[in-house]
């Protein structure tokens, strides 16, 4: 038996790449679209409404900002996921959708496959960190980092290690940058999941950023 597909509203106020949006989630028989929005307080409503398994918000809109629609969202249903469209430099923006509760980001200027999967994972509980918005993130929190008084499950070892998978490094570049073997990164990766009771690796930068463990 197909297993019931997410479902989806999409809140964007560019109409042709609300349509390419929606043609290539159309293409998915796991997800299926629910509602169209084109500004922030329609989208607010749309999701009231339709109770989605994923928001697809773009940063940008009109009338209330991704942010705050993010932010709003959740408030009213912390169940609902929200996965974002961003550009590559709005730093001050993603880190503002990070603490307000997306899961999932990715880049407008992305192949559309790439976006469905950020959109997807969002869908399925996990969280979707585009390495080029790693960076961007990286850099805003490694610039304005304050010391927290909450103390910190990892090691200092796991910390660098997940501060280098927050910033887009592999496996092997971690191993290669860190003078250490690929099997040691790969234990390592394996407490940090348990520990941050994380699915994965993206999941578990995006749980340090939130926490401010990272």
């Amino acid at each position: 038996m197909n297993a019931v597909p997410r479902t989806v509203v999409l809140v964007e106020d560019h109409a042709l790449t609300r349509a390419g949006l929606r043609t290539a989630l159309d293409a998915e028989p796991d997800l299926r679209v629910v509602a169209e929005a084109e500004d922030g307080p329609s989208g607010l409503a749309a999701i009231a409404e339709h109770r989605p398994d994923v928001a697809v918000i773009d940063l940008g809109l009109p009338g209330m900002d991704g942010v705050e629609l993010t932010r709003r969202a959740r408030l009213a249903d912390p169940h609902v996921r929200i996965a974002i469209l961003t550009v590559q430099d709005l730093e001050t923006e993603i880190v503002a959708a990070l603490a307000a509760g997306a899961d999932a980001y990715a880049l407008k200027t992305s192949p559309l496959e790439r976006i469905v999967t950020a959109i997807r994972t969002a869908a399925d509980g996990g969280a979707y960190f585009d390495p080029q918005i790693a960076h961007v993130v990286m850099r805003r929190i490694g610039s304005s980092r304050a010391t927290s008084a909450a103390p910190s499950p990892l090691t200092p070892r796991e910390t660098e290690i997940l501060r280098s998978i927050a910033g887009g490094a592999g496996n092997a570049e971690i191993a290669e940058a860190l003078h250490i073997g690929l099997g040691t990164v790969k234990g390592h990766i394996r407490d940090i999941l348990e520990k941050l009771a994380a699915a994965d690796r993206t999941q578990a930068a995006v749980t340090a950023l939130r926490r401010g463990l990272i």
